[in-house]
């Protein structure tokens, strides 16, 4: 019997969930929704916490011996960053560890494992009148889990902010198998964490000590992303507020680099159906620029776009997808907007200023009366389900330039100037994504099988990623750095903060047994797992936006 085959038996011997290490199941769980491609050795479904301990504290017993065999978190694979693969153990919590444990609709809070999926969390929700508002696109397959890991932001993120605005408690398997709680901490509750004798007390001296000893370097570089909405690297800034010290900004968005979430605590919002929807036609992009800051004076609870290029390659794909969807098909950037307020009279009087801010530029207004109307104006914007998703032939839509985060003045630049590197490429700019928080995807349609198609890829991502941080933005605003981005987290945060952040994955993760590779891979270990083709096959078709 080989090794694996000895860890396999050992570890179905002492966990309730089941242990395979199947080749089909295997081949399955070597792809998400990134371009990167990744086999574990074994997938592990946890029953329950204890699993994930048990599973934790036999890699750090390996690894003390010497022998590495890494622990990866997945819920349902959407990630694009690649973060959702692993060559050791992979922990799949979408088959049992998926349940809303607790719903207190009165405190507004709910209580759940990480493989609730947001389709099954936000339909639960709704019959209570609430609701988690930072749902991402591909919400049927998104988990809890993953989207805490890269703290997911979505369509109403503009006004309700990141799933990181939510998070009051975390429980959190750690490298060695510690069940640690995290939640805002005073001075006495810190000094007893800092007297523990335990790898929790162990990790807050030693992250205690590099928070204070940096203080001035971290302050220094939370000013150098100006962009709003920011999940590359470790969240350093948000630990030390006042008088109060938390782990929990730390953990969201670390992609199950720093410890394996198994259960969360959130604050919810209420929900209003009962909302007013408008679609703005701009016939030039510089518009944008004019009108942006005026539109987000209106607070919407949506505030999306798409460009002409997007429109263009959606009628190219599905010619009849929006015949007579758009009034003015060749405008230049169509804008999304919804207004939720409680209030009818505050939306309709925000539809009157939305007017009177489109007029003065000469730009084109429809507005949804109805929900049938409102749904053809949704319509259009979930077109974009078709670039990602229905491109024919080996040549697909790639998620590399996905979700990079600008700040709001610099979004027309940076698209002005993406399409001019496109355009270099011979390849058309079709962008989408949250104007109104400057999150925006602009992906290339390439065939990874193609030798030249892969140097564009790269000469692509390098153009844009380097342009994006020049404009004080960065290369992640939602689905996290993983491992496409994490090349660019030096050049993002500088040479300092970025070494201070690979001490902190140190700290937590001494022997390297937490998802290794991501938010640390190197532009090599990206060539050496890139597809030879792309596609999701391996997701339910379901349409992605």
């Amino acid at each position: 019997m080989n090794f694996m085959s000895r860890v396999a038996h050992y570890l179905q011997e002492h966990l309730l969930g089941e242990v395979t290490a199947s080749p089909e199941v295997r081949r399955y769980f070597s792809q998400d929704a990134s371009i990167l491609q990744l086999a574990p050795e074994l997938v592990v479904y946890p029953r329950n916490e204890s699993d994930v301990r048990k599973t934790a504290s036999f890699s750090w017993q390996l690894a003390e011996r010497g022998r590495i065999m890494p622990i990866t978190a997945r819920g349902g694979g959407s990630n694009t960053s690649g973060a959702a693969l692993g060559y050791g153990i992979l922990l799949v919590f979408t088959a049992h560890m998926n349940k809303i444990l607790e719903l207190n609709p009165r405190k507004q809070l709910v209580t759940l494992e990480p493989g609730v999926t947001f389709d099954k969390l936000e339909q639960t929700l709704y019959t209570h009148g609430l609701f988690l508002p930072p749902y991402p696109a591909a919400l049927h397959d998104a988990t809890l889990g993953g989207g805490l890991a890269s703290n997911v932001m979505g369509e109403k993120s503009i006004k309700y902010g990141t799933i990181g605005n939510y998070v009051r408690q975390l429980r959190v398997v750690l490298a060695n198998g510690e069940t640690i709680e995290t939640g805002p901490l005073n001075k006495r509750e810190l000094n007893r964490k800092l007297g523990l004798a335990t790898l929790e007390g162990e990790i807050y001296r030693a992250l205690d000590k590099l928070l204070e000893e940096n203080h001035d370097l971290i302050e220094e570089g939370k000013k150098r992303i100006k962009a709003q909405r920011n999940t590359a690297g470790y969240n350093l800034f948000g630990i030390k507020k006042g008088h109060s010290f938390d782990l929990t900004p730390l953990f969201v968005g670390s992609q199950g680099t720093l410890g394996i979430i198994t259960e969360a605590t959130l604050s919810l919002a209420a929900y209003n159906p009962l909302t007013q929807l408008a679609l703005v036609s701009l016939e030039e992009l510089g518009q944008l620029s004019e009108v942006l800051p005026k539109l987000l004076e209106l607070k919407p609870s949506v505030f999306d776009m798409m460009n002409h290029a997007a429109v263009e390659q959606i009628s190219r794909l599905n010619p009849s997808q929006l015949a007579g969807a758009l009034i003015h098909p060749n405008a230049a950037v169509h804008l999304f907007l919804e207004f939720d307020d409680s209030k009818e009279g505050a939306q309709k009087k925000a539809l009157k200023q939305l007017q009177k801010i489109v007029n003065s530029v000469g730009g084109v207004y429809q507005v949804g009366q109805t929900l049938e109307e409102q749904e053809k104006i949704w319509k259009v914007r979930h077109s974009v389900s078709t670039i990602l998703s229905h491109s024919p032939g080996p040549a697909k839509s790639l998620p590399i330039v996905e979700d990079v985060s600008l700040p709001t003045e610099q979004l027309v630049d940076f698209l002005s100037q993406s399409a001019q590197i496109y355009a270099q490429n011979g390849l058309a700019a079709a962008a989408w994504g949250q104007a109104g928080d400057g999150v925006i995807s602009i992906q290339p349609v390439l065939d990874l099988a193609q030798t030249g198609d892969r140097q564009k890829l790269f000469k692509i991502t390098d153009s844009l990623y380097s342009l994006a941080i020049q404009m004080g933005g960065s290369t992640s605003g939602s689905s996290g750095d993983g491992r496409i981005r994490a090349p660019y987290n030096e050049l993002l945060y500088g040479e300092e903060l970025h070494n201070l952040m690979l001490q902190v994955k140190k700290i937590f993760d001494p022997h390297g047994t937490l998802n290794p590779g991501v938010k640390t891979a190197s532009p090599q270990d990206i060539k050496n797992l890139l597809r030879s083709e792309y596609s999701l096959t391996h997701h339910n078709h379901l349409p992605r936006s």
